[in-house]
């Protein structure tokens, strides 16, 4: 799977699946990731809950389920592997986001993400 190709051309919603250190579990939409490569992506962070899990708990679980009829799309198994803070990086690269940018003065974080195990959305041999 060419995963820039994929999040580029394929409509969805996604949902960012994360939990704390107690394992106190949060689900959050999410936008389309950045991608790196085939391996590493990143997710443009407030510091919210989602930000807050993945810092006390460094695995999350991208779930991306394609616009259309019936249940198409992948599980992406995460582990946190840095962040980006630069406020000048990180407005550069959401312009080439193509969602609408939501006027914030919350601090933003560009948490980078390997991608450990991608499954697809529904059923599969594990």
């Amino acid at each position: 799977m060419n995963l820039d190709s994929y999040f580029e051309n394929v409509k969805g919603v996604g949902i960012l699946a994360t939990s704390d250190k107690k394992g106190n579990a949060d689900a959050a939409i999410y936008a389309r990731p950045y991608v790196i490569d085939e391996k590493i992506i990143m997710f443009s962070m407030m510091e919210r809950t989602s930000y807050g899990n993945v810092m006390a708990n460094p695995n999350a679980c991208f779930l991306f389920m394609e616009k259309g009829e019936g249940f198409k799309g992948y599980r992406f198994y995460l582990r946190q592997r840095g962040e980006e803070t630069n406020e000048d990086n990180i407005k550069m690269l959401r312009k080439t986001h193509n969602i609408m940018d939501i006027v914030s003065i919350e601090k933003r974080h560009l948490v980078y993400f390997e991608i450990k195990q991608v499954r697809p959305l529904i059923g599969d041999k594990e």
